[in-house]
C-alpha cells in the first residue's frame, strides 16, 4: 500500500501552490509589503423587509468586508457594565460594536448582518429598541437571534457580532 494518502498529497499540492504564490517565503520577484487595492464601490441591496426590525436577505457586491468578532459589555477598561441589567449591557454592546465600527472606518449604517446571543428571551424588546437606536430602520441589516443557556462568562448577559461592507 502506497504511503502517500490522499491527505498528505493534498497538502503537498497546497504546499506547491503557496510556493508559487509567494506565500510562506519570497520565492517570486512580485513586491512585498501592502499593496493598494482597486477602488470598487460596493453596492448593498436590503431585499424582503421584515416587520420586526431585519431583513430577511442582503446583497452585497463589490466594497470591503468588515467581520467584528461578538462584543459583550465590558468598558475600554475591560470592567463589566450593568452587572445583572440587560438594558445596559445591551446598550454597552452596542457602542462597543459602534467603536469597532468606527475604528475600521465604517458605521451602523454599513452593517449587513447581525447575530445576536442572549441568554433571556423575555429580554428582545429591550434589544430592539437599543438596536433601532443604533442601525438604520430604513435598511436594517439581516439578522439572526440565539438563545443560548450561557456565554462564556454568567455575567455576560448578550453578545452580537456584526458584518459590515463598505466601499474600498
Amino acid at each position: 500500500m502506497n504511503r502517500y494518502t490522499p491527505i498528505k498529497i493534498l497538502l503537498f499540492s497546497v504546499s506547491i501552490f503557496a510556493l508559487s504564490e509567494g506565500y510562506g517565503g519570497q520565492t517570486t520577484n512580485k513586491p512585498q509589503g501592502r499593496q493598494k487595492m482597486s477602488t470598487r464601490e460596493s453596492s448593498v441591496r436590503f431585499i424582503d423587509r421584515a416587520p420586526a426590525g431585519y431583513s430577511h436577505v442582503v446583497e452585497v457586491r463589490g466594497g470591503r468586508t468588515l467581520y467584528i468578532a461578538g462584543q459583550i459589555a465590558l468598558d475600554g477598561g475591560g470592567n463589566l457594565v450593568g452587572a445583572g441589567d440587560f438594558r445596559a449591557q445591551i446598550r454597552q454592546v452596542f457602542s462597543n460594536l459602534n467603536s469597532r465600527l468606527k475604528e475600521a472606518g465604517a458605521q451602523f449604517k454599513d452593517v449587513v448582518k447581525l447575530n445576536y446571543y442572549i441568554t433571556d428571551a423575555s429580554d428582545l424588546q429591550a434589544l430592539r429598541e437599543t438596536r433601532d437606536s443604533f442601525v438604520n430602520k430604513d435598511a436594517p441589516p439581516a439578522s439572526t437571534l440565539v438563545v443560548v443557556k450561557q456565554l462564556v462568562r454568567p455575567e455576560y448577559l448578550c453578545e452580537v457580532e456584526a458584518i459590515a461592507v463598505v466601499n474600498d
